[in-house]
């Protein structure tokens, strides 16, 4: 009886995740073409199982690839003068978030697929990926000054360890639940959504960017 409460709870998850990426992103949908964009994406609107991957697992890829998708269809003209402006002294980047995100995704790998406790990898890491991760002062100082290519390069690295991580693992390891912020119970599956949903935030800010200079 647990076991038949635990895979409904999961399907209804997967359901209600799939539901909220349609309702929020449906828009981006019209107007982004295979050709449009000059990325392949055969095959981008399915959300689902993923040759390759385990059901579940197979399926958050999905949704993360889509996303990352319109984020460098959104990025990817841009000029170093652009990915460097400010609106205010407060304010990130385009450059910044677009590092930010690949820091981001860094730091839930050694959290969820080397179980280290957040924080506590090793300086050389943390002196790459801390500024990104932190922004801020230091980051509006330290991170510009860098093309296109810089940014997509290191989210693409990223990306491909998390991928090659995700082909080793299965859905149990989805469903992995432990303690978390504030003491909080929360599983791997909830963090790597997390990952998404948090680029689908900046993707938003830098569309909001692109707007003021008129891109």
């Amino acid at each position: 009886m647990k076991l038949k409460t635990n895979t409904t709870n999961r399907r209804k998850f997967i359901q209600g995740s799939t539901i909220l990426t349609a309702g929020l992103l449906a828009s981006p949908l019209t107007g982004l073409s295979q050709k449009a964009s000059g990325f392949n994406t055969e095959g981008l609107y399915i959300i689902g199982p993923k040759e390759g991957y385990t059901p579940e697992i197979g399926t958050l890829l999905s949704t993360m690839t889509m996303m990352r998708t319109w984020l460098i269809n959104s990025v990817k003209d841009l000029t170093v003068e652009q990915l460097d402006f400010q609106i205010d002294e407060q304010s990130n980047s385009i450059g910044a978030m677009l590092l930010h995100l690949a820091a981001t995704e860094k730091y839930y790998q050694l959290n969820t697929f080397h179980e280290m406790e957040w924080g506590s990898w090793d300086e050389e890491i943390k002196k790459e990926w801390d500024v990104p991760m932190g922004l801020g002062e230091k980051g509006r100082e330290q991170i510009k000054g860098n093309g296109i290519e810089y940014y997509l390069s290191k989210l693409e690295e990223v990306r491909n360890e998390t991928k090659k991580e995700f082909a080793t693992r299965g859905d149990d390891w989805l469903n992995k639940t432990e303690p978390f912020f504030q003491d909080q119970p929360t599983n791997n599956y909830c963090k790597w959504f997390h990952v998404c949903e948090h680029e689908s935030n900046h993707n938003g800010q830098i569309k909001f960017i692109k707007k003021r200079l008129a891109v």
